[in-house]
């Protein structure tokens, strides 16, 4: 009898034991960033109570980050350049979720909350896993696990606001990028992925100073989405040697 299935199981067991620690390693460190969010909302003019409904409802914390600074620094009269703000940086989550759709399971209430739950953690940590079963319990466990975090911690800096000072000397804005960067470095092992990552940071570093908040991201997006599309610099014959399982989720739906 071969002990191929057995092999197969323990290995997808091991997959999905590790997604659930990347998970909840990546949900920590992006819920303290959220003491930042709070703090930042009130110190703008925002109530607690309006601090905490933009986290429960909007969740996303770009988009978060561009409306409250916008409204901190415009006051209400900048009302709709914030809203439109948030808007372009939250357009990316589409993107998201159309990635994402072949992990999440059918069934309207599920695909329901998983939309919730689309944001660039749950879907990053989704998408560096082998197997269905550890991107399926990446993401939720990503996004679960960030959603409860991110609430309560948005909570505790808008109640802390003034005690705190400035967020930013605790380090607390660097949480969520240095979590992200750590799930990204692995998959660089390719010429595209490298040259993607590259054009689309140059592009999103020149653009900042001149566009509206959101567009930047937005362009810089639309690079990785073309680069991915065409498959320049890509290996045109299958998969190279080393590369990524053919299961992988990146290679159904979009590129």
């Amino acid at each position: 009898m071969s002990s191929a299935p057995l092999f197969d199981d323990a290995h997808s067991a091991g997959e999905a034991r590790r997604a659930v620690r990347e998970a909840l390693g990546v949900a920590l460190a992006t819920s303290a960033y959220g003491i930042s969010f709070g703090a930042l909302a009130v110190a703008s003019g925002l109530d607690v109570w309006q601090t905490c409904v933009l986290s429960l409802v909007m969740f996303t914390g770009g988009s978060q980050f561009a409306f409250a600074g916008i409204i901190g620094a415009g006051g209400l009269a900048a009302a709709g350049s914030a809203i439109a703000s948030a808007a372009l940086l939250g357009v990316r989550n589409v993107a998201y979720g159309m990635r994402m759709s072949p992990v999440i399971e059918p069934g309207f209430w599920r695909r329901a909350a998983a939309a919730q739950f689309t944001i660039d953690e749950s879907t990053a940590v989704s998408l560096a896993q082998t197997t269905p079963r550890a991107r399926t319990l990446g993401f939720w466990v990503t996004g679960i696990g960030i959603y409860i975090g991110w609430n309560l911690s948005t909570l505790a800096g808008a109640l802390l606001g003034d005690v705190l000072g400035d967020p930013r000397a605790y380090g607390l804005d660097a949480a969520a990028a240095a979590a992200f960067l750590a799930l990204l470095w692995p998959r660089l092992r390719a010429r595209q992925p490298i040259v993607v990552g590259i054009a689309a940071a140059v592009i999103a570093t020149i653009l900042t100073p001149v566009l509206m908040p959101g567009m930047p991201v937005i362009i810089a997006a639309v690079v990785a989405i073309v680069v991915g599309w065409t498959n320049w610099l890509g290996a045109r014959d299958g998969a190279q040697p080393g590369g990524e399982p053919d299961d992988v989720a990146e290679r159904e739906g979009l590129p």
